[in-house]
């Protein structure tokens, strides 16, 4: 197939690509580098059939031109993701993860491809439930970063509604891995190791006892990946996660032998933090087939494996 991954050299977007290259799909990545970073994708730059384009989903004429080299299926993952950058900046936001999409969905209207929406577990309200959040469970936009993903997976629907258009929405958990971010909210799992191999302080919002539902990056690709293949998931919103949630401060302690330097900070955005996290993923099972493959502890080892490497260049 000749696909198209918005975003393509981000975090998951590389993971997503790696993998569709190696089942010899013909992969093109198109990413404004806002937050991709060239470097997620050098070891792909010399395989004949991945091509890199620089470019903004905000630019209708770029995304013509694009489009124009006629694509089967399209993995929209270029956004803003910034939880407390879209507190303090919701228009970006909005243009990027509600206009942008407006503008993929459009295109691949004209040409009837199939699109998927990556959106984010953060669209929930907090949950109680000892089975974890299922894709019924209430949304809570309680920052402009939720809410314009929220718009975005309703635009995508719509689609299908409206026009028949081939669409699926995908809720992935908190996803971690190596060539995630640990600067930032780049992530947590990424910051926590890093400053645990620097020797540094492992801060934690609040008191730490908030819960996340982490999933591997490769077990968030495949899913990702399957849900565009599968006609099954058409006009579907589907979660993926581990399964299984930590808490904050239980993860610093799984990353850190040493308690006294984990050290507990004033909440940089109180307003929009989701208590407990822990994921539902019968649908995605059901539907797909799809199961993670990799523990918690087998991620986090990978992960600062990678981390570890990477300091050392």
């Amino acid at each position: 197939m000749n696909i198209l991954i918005t975003g393509g050299s981000g975090f998951i977007g590389r993971w997503v690509v790696k993998k569709l290259l190696g089942e010899g799909h013909k992969v093109t990545a198109f990413d404004d580098l806002s937050n991709g970073r060239l470097t997620n994708i050098e070891e792909f730059r010399g395989n004949p059939n991945f091509l890199f384009i620089e470019g903004d989903i905000k630019d209708r004429e770029a995304l013509s031109k694009l489009f124009a080299a006629g694509f089967d299926l399209v993995y929209h993952l270029a956004a803003s993701i910034n939880v407390q950058d879209s507190i303090d900046d919701p228009r970006t936001t909005f243009n990027n993860d509600v206009l942008g999409t407006f503008n993929v969905l459009e295109e691949c209207r004209q040409r009837n491809i199939k699109m998927l929406f990556m959106s984010t577990c953060m669209v929930y309200d907090r949950s109680s439930e000892a089975g974890g959040i299922s894709e019924i469970h209430p949304v809570k936009p309680a920052s402009p970063y939720a809410a314009s993903k929220l718009s975005g997976e309703a635009l995508t629907l719509s689609y299908y509604h409206a026009y028949g258009l081939p669409t699926v929405v995908v809720r992935p958990f908190n996803t971690y891995g190596p060539f995630q971010k640990s600067s930032g909210e780049g992530g947590v799992v990424a910051i926590f190791i890093q400053r645990e191999l620097q020797g540094e302080k492992l801060s934690i919002y609040g008191d730490g006892t908030q819960t996340r539902d982490l999933l591997y990056v490769e077990d968030c690709a495949d899913f990702v990946i399957r849900a565009g293949m599968d006609s099954r998931a058409d006009g579907q919103l589907l979660n993926a996660g581990l399964g299984r949630d930590v808490s904050v401060n239980e993860l610093a302690r799984l990353i850190s032998n040493d308690e006294q330097r984990i050290v507990h900070v004033p909440h940089i955005h109180p307003q929009s933090e989701i208590q407990k996290l822990l994921c539902n993923f019968d649908k995605a099972r059901d539907i797909l087939g799809w199961k993670p493959n990799v523990s918690l502890e087998e991620g986090l080892m990978k992960t600062r494996e990678w981390i570890a490497k990477s300091l050392l260049q």
